[in-house]
């Protein structure tokens, strides 16, 4: 049985999310294809959507009338001059503040701490984008500050995946993430992720930051999968793709590469 058939008659039929059944179909097969995919197969198209290869047939064929895909004499897909132009829309209108932003203020609700997002400038780390937290005592950071790589949790970590050698980056790139108490200014402590591009590219870190009488090292560790996961969310939205790319677990080696 092919477990891709609508629950109910017909292609154009609305699912229980209020979509549109085949429109959410194809766009899983457009999604299918990643940045090193110059094309894929048909049975790999169904392989990475889950459809049968009748519907991803039926699928890519319909993509190809409007040049979305584009059959090779192979058989296999790649991708077609129509997903080219929507890629090229999106960079061009791409407002790094409108997909940083949110997600910073999401980490503030489910941590209840200001959160931060720094990128690198020469031998300093820039705040780009901060949202403030909840809290009345709260530590503060003025957008567009520059602070020094070599102290803080968010600098460390920005060190870390450009590559610096030796400890504590080593260590940093294998938990894949960083905190630090006192250690730009006393009594104020921070736990932070790296976020990524397309290919690996670092973009600069994410993370959390208070009053250490608040954050403790216990209480980092506990914030630090969501400072991960947030940035996580940030490394995929930044680079275009619904697929999170992969993260390093706590204690075992990190998929980065340099």
């Amino acid at each position: 049985m092919d477990s891709s058939n609508p629950p109910v008659a017909g292609e154009a039929a609305d699912d229980a999310g209020g979509g549109v059944i085949a429109v959410r179909r194809a766009l899983r097969v457009l999604e299918a294809f990643g940045v090193s995919d110059a094309q894929l197969t048909l049975a790999e198209l169904s392989r990475r959507t889950g459809f049968h290869k009748t519907t991803v047939l039926r699928l890519a064929r319909t993509l190809a009338t409007d040049d979305y895909l584009v059959q090779k004499e192979d058989g296999s897909w790649r991708l077609g001059r129509a997903a080219g132009w929507l890629g090229a829309c999106y960079q061009a209108t791409f407002n790094v503040y409108e997909v940083v932003e949110p997600v910073l203020r999401e980490l503030t609700i489910k941590t209840g701490e200001s959160a931060s997002f720094y990128v690198r400038e020469g031998q300093q780390r820039m705040c780009l984008v901060r949202v403030e937290g909840p809290q009345a005592i709260r530590h503060h950071v003025r957008i567009g500050s520059a602070l020094p790589l070599d102290s803080g949790a968010p600098g460390r970590v920005i060190l870390a995946f450009s590559g610096e050698p030796g400890e504590p980056y080593e260590s940093i790139r294998r938990r894949g993430y960083h905190l630090s108490m006192g250690e730009r200014e006393p009594e104020v402590s921070s736990v932070s992720a790296p976020v990524f591009g397309l290919h690996w590219k670092l973009l600069g870190s994410a993370c959390i930051s208070g009053p250490s009488s608040r954050l403790s090292e216990q209480r980092l560790l506990a914030l630090a999968q969501t400072v991960m996961d947030a940035a996580n969310q940030l490394s995929y939205a930044m680079a275009g793709s619904h697929r999170p790319a992969p993260q390093a677990a706590s204690g075992s080696p990190a998929t980065w590469h340099p």
